[in-house]
């Protein structure tokens, strides 16, 4: 055979790969709305830019037939190529090939672009679209999954790894996923479950719809698994390029920093009268957020989990900064135990991956009641307190009104090592509110007064001008300066400036023991 004849066979098998499960399988992944594996390839990477790699691999596996259908790829497309011109990896799993289930030469075209990528320091991106492991391999399956649960584990923390879920993802599918930083669900058209409701039913006797189960609501709201949702898969990518703009490469590097056009020193006169003048009443921390950072641009992550603290990714002066808020509006910002969750594991990402922290403050404490208490509050809140105290990337933080409590220890003080901590006049730093200080500290008065009420305003008052002020810590140092709010945003940046080479090691050893 010539090499001419060689070359075509080489353009005949390249094209029939190309063309996955066929025609028939296509036209249905269309009509489902969903794009195939390569066309979420050519949409997600710089045009032009994939490198594909083992076009050619099948799978193995002679029992039941299945020597008789090998189609190339086997259902997954593996490979390289850039993101806003810099390198990721990234596999696309082919729901047109025996439904996107895996093999062992399936995850073995998985661990290979995993190694790599882990090797040269680049961000992993999985678009998952499977039916699980494919049960004619048995074992081998199995196998291959278990296989890829491993290196999501020893490579988290080292690379980025981002998780787009386009289609079903059942049983040990969803394990890699969990792994992984970041998981982007479709509304109505992906889910998430170890059993489906055949299975539930059968064992339960509950009757549950597969969106009820496991899809991007119930994941994004109740249990947390699901950081974004998007509409359709166009906007999953979009956003999850906007998402890799905040991050570096790998652990050794810091995100990039950007020419940024907005002033430090833009006036800010709105955050002077931000909060209301009743301490008890809400605001929307999100305006606050929305007023500090570079063009007001801010990717909230988890925004529907545990909405009482709001946590995501924004700039300062071009600086790629990981934010952590309480949220007024929303149970009066106070941490409870998915708050607590959330927040911790927002934390140590950005401490894995050199993303400075800035800590926005007004909390009144943690939420009391036999509910949190049995769901673990003291363990969950000890993981927000752990996160911030073993983070060595720099943090700066700015109470705005409350911090009480244990709640005041947590959110990145000066006394787990936070670098640069700030208070507005407004600061409210005590032990506790006026309101349960006051019942505690002067229930001798208050019972020997005639009028309680109006003894009770007084004692309020003459508490809230000893204690629920900033000056008392700033007395002490445990804050660093007492600043306008006006300034809030030109004091963030000059600490971020100062801290930008700051260096902190932990004490030597395996691993912590975080509280999980």
């Amino acid at each position: 055979m010539t090499i001419e004849h060689k070359i075509l066979e080489l353009a005949h098998l390249r094209e029939k790969a190309r063309q996955g499960g066929g025609e028939k399988r296509i036209a249905k992944q269309h009509e489902q709305g969903k794009f195939t594996a390569r066309e979420r390839i050519e949409k997600l990477l710089d045009e032009g830019s994939f490198e594909e790699f083992d076009t050619f691999v099948t799978h193995r596996c002679t029992d039941f037939g299945m020597e008789k259908d090998q189609p190339l790829t086997d259902g997954v497309i593996t490979g390289h190529g850039t993101i806003h011109g810099r390198l990721v990896f990234v596999f696309s799993q082919d729901f047109t090939i025996f439904g996107g289930s895996l093999s062992k030469a399936f995850a073995e075209k998985i661990c290979k672009i995993m190694d790599l990528a882990a090797k040269v320091g680049a961000p992993l991106i999985g678009l998952n679209d499977s039916g699980g492991a494919r049960i004619q391999e048995g074992v081998d399956a199995l196998a291959g999954y278990s296989d890829i649960f491993l290196r999501n584990v020893l490579y988290s923390g080292t690379i980025p790894q981002l998780s787009l879920v386009l289609g079903p993802c059942a049983g040990g599918a969803v394990y890699s996923p969990a792994i992984t930083d970041f998981v982007t669900m479709i509304r109505g058209n992906s889910y998430m479950f170890l059993t489906g409701p055949k299975v539930v039913k059968q064992v339960t006797r509950e009757e549950v719809t597969t969106e009820q189960l496991g899809g991007a609501d119930v994941h994004a709201t109740r249990s947390g698994v699901a950081h974004f949702v998007a509409e359709d898969e166009d906007e999953a990518i979009t956003h999850l390029r906007r998402l890799l703009t905040f991050l570096p490469q790998n652990y050794k590097e810091s995100p990039l920093l950007v020419p940024c056009e907005d002033p430090v020193d833009r006036p800010t006169p709105q955050l002077n009268s931000v909060l209301p003048e009743n301490p008890n009443h809400p605001y929307d921390m999100k305006e606050v957020i929305h007023t500090l950072v570079d063009g007001g641009d801010f990717l909230e992550v988890h925004e529907a989990f545990a909405p009482n603290l709001v946590v995501g990714f924004a700039r300062f002066n071009g600086r790629a900064v990981g934010v952590v808020a309480n949220q007024p509006k929303v149970l009066a910002g106070v941490l409870d135990n998915n708050a607590s969750i959330k927040g911790a594991r927002f934390v140590r990402f950005c401490d894995a991956f050199n993303i400075p922290l800035v800590t926005l403050e007004d909390v009144p404490g943690f939420m009391p009641g036999t509910t949190q208490e049995y769901g673990g509050i003291i363990r969950n809140g000890a993981k927000l307190l752990f996160a911030f105290a073993e983070a060595t990337v720099p943090k700066v933080t700015v109470i705005l009104r409350k911090a009480y409590g244990g709640a005041y220890c947590v959110m990145s003080s000066k006394h787990i090592r936070g670098d640069v901590n700030y208070a507005w006049p407004t600061a409210e730093i005590a032990v506790m509110g006026p309101d349960g200080a006051v019942e505690i500290i002067y229930k001798k008065e208050l019972e020997a007064a005639e009028d309680v009420a109006a003894k009770a305003a007084e004692l309020k008052a003459r508490y809230a001008s000893l204690f629920a002020t900033p000056f008392a810590a700033a007395r002490k140092g445990y804050i660093d300066d007492v600043i306008e709010p006006v300034s809030t945003r030109f004091r963030i940046i000059k600490a971020l400036e100062m801290l930008a080479s700051k260096e902190a090691v932990n004490p030597g050893k395996k691993h912590t023991n975080i509280p999980l």
